[in-house]
């Protein structure tokens, strides 16, 4: 595996052994824009890092409503962890943003792992854990405003790329109470 990659594995808090592990699975890709990882209510087959580019998880309602999971951007792991864990069908849908550079591992491997109580899968759940844990801290002791000037403050360049729609989402709130929060924060 190229050196690089290692290098960010090792930024994310991975040892070199857990690094050079999952090297040894992954297959380097580049994707155009637009590009679906995962479709909802079908099985996943792979497992992602970010090495650059911008991905979105997000729920697709039966009357054709977005509502977004999450974006993912460098140093990111993609693990569809409530599929791996049940042995079902993706909830939702991934996508490619931008043009990314990933590296995938099959979803069978991360199983493997799992089933092995493997360190690397560990890191995986504790990464995923405190993340989780910070998002709901955010939407629970934030009201809307709040939410949006954080998300602006920490993510500038990541509201860059994105629609007020997938930011308005992103945050819980409707593009209309973002544009009106926009228009009282410009005042």
């Amino acid at each position: 595996m190229n050196k690089d990659y290692i290098a960010l594995l090792q930024q994310q808090g991975f040892n070199d052994q857990q690094a050079q592990l999952y090297g040894q699975y992954a297959e380097a890709i580049a994707l155009a824009p637009k590009t679906l990882l995962c479709k909802q209510q079908q099985a996943i087959e792979y497992a992602y890092y970010i090495v650059s580019g911008l991905c979105q998880a997000y729920y697709l309602t039966d009357e054709g409503k977005t509502f977004s999971k999450e974006f993912y951007w460098q140093g990111d792991f993609i693990v569809g962890f409530e599929s791996l864990l049940t042995q079902q069908p993706s909830p939702y849908m991934v996508a490619t943003l931008t043009h990314c550079q990933l590296l995938r591992v099959p979803i069978k491997q991360v199983q493997q792992w799992r089933e092995q109580a493997h360190p690397f899968y560990q890191k995986l759940i504790e990464n995923q854990l405190l993340y989780k844990e910070g998002k709901e801290r955010y939407m629970l002791l934030h009201s809307p405003e709040q939410r949006y000037k954080l998300f602006s403050e920490n993510y500038p360049e990541l509201e860059q790329q994105l629609t007020d729609y997938q930011v308005a989402s992103y945050i819980g709130i409707t593009p209309i109470s973002l544009s009106r929060i926009k228009k009282r924060l410009r005042s």
